[in-house]
């Protein structure tokens, strides 16, 4: 990947993602020499320490796990339900059938509550900040439906991304968002790979995220990184999965980071290319500012 990106804290300028990881989680790859592995997997290391120690701090409340911005909380929400809903239809048919999802990156399990719980009989949720996983499995009790069939959060993983690999042809939906900027991209290739045996027939991610104008923005707060949508959509190529539909998200502050939603899905749509922007069914982008 050939643009540069730059360091949100310090303003340095950085000529190219592999770059910028070099530095923060040492050598990337083979090509590096075995003297440096074990340098670079200390820097790893505290790269996710550093990361979960800046959450471990959080207060385990929509606020703080939106980072003072729990204004966004029904933007969000209402984004992502016009968002799945057609997906849900067009992958599964309108037929009833028991739908289960993964939130990754789950947190208080804001998005389970508000969104997935609503339209999937059983979530999953995996979360390495303890204290937000506890939160969690406090606030989500079964809803019932009109038929009184139980919606439920099921099980309650204390697991990071890195190390996280789901049960094979379990999920429906995997659903990850305001998270994935914590994995460096080899982590991030890694993880979609694992994840993909995790999908039943027809099955897809939703991926939602901030999106860098261009390049890329380095946090050193949170040990993250703000990818734009050229350097997701390099990624995404790398984990053999190709965006079946994408969103912009709508109503958000000025001053965030603009969202994007993908629906991904590991066999190439029919009848376009591999970006979903000649489907019938695709969503016109708005951008936010």
């Amino acid at each position: 990947m050939d643009f540069g990106g730059v360091d949100s804290t310090t303003g340095r300028a950085f000529a190219s993602p592999s770059e910028m990881w070099r530095e923060e989680v040492g050598a990337g790859g083979a090509e590096d020499g075995a003297e440096n592995a074990d340098s670079a997997s200390t820097k790893r290391r505290e790269w996710y320490r550093k990361g979960i120690g800046y959450w471990g701090g959080v207060e385990a409340s929509v606020d703080g796990v939106l980072g003072g911005y729990g204004c966004v909380n029904d933007a969000d929400v209402k984004g992502s339900e016009g968002f799945i809903k057609p997906l849900l239809i067009e992958r599964f048919g309108s037929a009833k059938r028991h739908l289960v999802a993964l939130d990754c990156g789950s947190g208080i399990g804001r998005v389970t509550k508000n969104l997935l719980i609503r339209y999937f009989n059983e979530v999953d949720l995996v979360e390495p900040v303890s204290h937000f996983l506890e939160a969690a499995h406090e606030s989500l009790a079964p809803a019932i439906d009109a038929e009184g069939d139980a919606h439920k959060a099921v099980n309650f993983y204390c697991v990071p991304l890195q190390d996280f690999t789901p049960e094979a042809g379990r999920y429906d939906v995997i659903w990850v968002q305001w998270c994935i900027g914590q994995l460096p991209d080899d982590d991030f290739v890694a993880f979609f790979k694992r994840a993909k045996v995790g999908l039943k027939a027809n099955g897809f991610f939703v991926v939602k995220e901030n999106i860098a104008r261009k390049g890329f923005v380095l946090d050193r707060d949170d040990h993250s990184v703000t990818r734009s949508d050229l350097y997701f959509k390099e990624l995404f190529n790398q984990c053999g999965l190709h965006i079946y539909s994408t969103k912009d998200q709508k109503r958000l502050p000025k001053e965030l980071f603009p969202v994007k939603m993908y629906a991904l899905v590991t066999d190439k749509p029919k009848g376009g290319n591999s970006d979903g922007r000649t489907r019938r069914h695709n969503y016109t982008p708005v951008i936010i500012r």
